[in-house]
C-alpha cells in the first residue's frame, strides 16, 4: 500500500470537529512518555508540558494529541507510565471530562488503536493517594482527524505522519522489535536509532515531502508529528508539524485560534532577580487558513 493509499485510509471514517472563528485547539505530539528511567525523554520536560497543559486549559483550548504519547516501543507496560506521570494524566483527565480532550496514535503508540486495549488501559488510573479515579473512559484513539472550516477556504487535517514511513507503518513490528531490545540499550552508550524519522535527517526530509505532496494532491492542510521537527507551512507546502515535547530544552506545539496557526515553544526562563518560571514563545505564525 502506498503513502498516499495509507493516508486515505487513515481519514476515511476520520472525526470532523468544527473549526470556528472562536475555536480554539492546541496541538501537541509525540510527547513519548516514558517510566521514569534514563531511557524517558519526556522526563526533563514533564514540568514544562504540566504548565502549558494548566495554561491551555484554563483558556478554555481543546486539546490534541497527535500520536506517540506514550513510548510503547521501549516499555511494554503503559501502567508504569501512568504511575510516574499520574499528575499529567489526572490533567488530561480533566480535559477529557470537558470533553475537550482528542487523542490520535502514532507508531510507538499503535497498540492504542485496539479497543479493548485502551478499555483495559485507559478507562482508569490510579492518582497519588493510591486511589483509582477514572482516566478516559469509553476512549477512542484515532488514525486521522479532521478540522472542518466553517468558512470553506481550507480543511485542515491531523494524524501523526508515520503513514509516510514504510518501516514505521508497514513495518512497524520490526521496528519495535529493533528500538525494544537493540537500539534501547545502545542508547546508552551514544548510538542514534536510524530507524527513527526524529533522528534520521534523511527520513525526516523524505517524510515531510511525502506529506506534503498528498496534501498538495487534496487541496487540503495537513499537521502531523512524527518527524519531531517543528515547522509551519506555506503556500506552496502546506505541512505544519507541531515538534515534539523530547527536545533538549522545550517543548513545541500548535495553536489554532481565529482560524489561523501559531507554532509555540515552551521553555525554562530565569528572571533578573534569578527566579526561575516557564516562558511561552512564539516560534512562527500566526498563519490563517485564508492565506491558503
Amino acid at each position: 500500500m502506498s503513502t498516499a493509499a495509507r493516508l486515505d485510509l487513515a481519514f476515511k471514517n476520520a472525526p470532523v470537529l468544527p473549526l470556528e472563528p472562536d475555536s480554539k485547539y492546541v496541538l501537541f505530539s509525540d510527547c513519548h512518555r516514558g517510566t521514569g528511567t534514563s531511557n524517558d525523554n519526556f522526563l526533563k520536560n514533564q514540568n514544562l508540558y504540566f504548565a502549558a497543559l494548566k495554561h491551555y486549559y484554563d483558556r478554555q483550548f481543546t486539546y490534541i494529541e497527535l500520536g506517540d504519547g506514550d513510548e510503547l516501543w521501549e516499555n511494554r507496560s503503559v501502567e508504569q507510565i501512568k504511575s510516574i506521570h499520574d499528575n499529567t494524566y489526572w490533567l488530561l483527565s480533566l480535559y477529557y471530562r470537558q470533553k475537550r480532550l482528542w487523542m490520535l496514535y502514532g507508531n510507538h503508540d499503535l497498540v492504542k488503536r485496539n479497543p479493548r486495549y485502551s478499555k483495559q488501559h485507559f478507562s482508569s488510573y490510579i492518582c497519588s493517594t493510591n486511589k483509582t479515579e477514572p482516566l478516559f473512559p469509553g476512549v477512542t484513539f484515532y488514525q486521522g482527524l479532521i478540522l472542518k472550516d466553517s468558512l470553506g477556504t481550507r480543511d485542515v487535517y491531523l494524524t501523526h505522519g508515520h503513514q509516510a514511513d514504510d518501516l514505521n507503518s508497514v513495518l512497524w513490528k520490526l521496528s519495535r522489535f529493533l528500538v525494544r531490545y537493540i537500539w534501547k540499550p545502545l542508547e546508552h552508550i551514544g548510538f542514534l536509532d536510524p530507524t527513527s524519522a526524529a533522528k534520521n535527517n534523511t527520513k525526516k526530509r523524505k517524510t515531510e515531502r511525502l506529506l506534503t505532496d498528498w496534501a498538495l494532491d487534496n487541496g487540503i492542510l495537513i499537521i502531523s508529528g512524527h518527524t519531531h521537527r517543528p515547522m509551519i507551512g506555506t503556500k506552496e507546502s502546506p505541512y505544519f508539524n507541531t515538534g515534539s515535547c523530547v527536545h533538549p530544552r522545550c517543548i513545541t506545539c500548535i495553536e489554532i485560534t481565529n482560524r489561523c496557526m501559531t507554532l509555540v515553544k515552551w521553555t525554562l526562563r530565569t528572571r533578573d532577580d534569578m527566579t526561575l518560571y516557564v516562558g511561552r514563545e512564539e516560534l512562527a505564525g500566526p498563519v490563517c487558513i485564508d492565506e491558503y
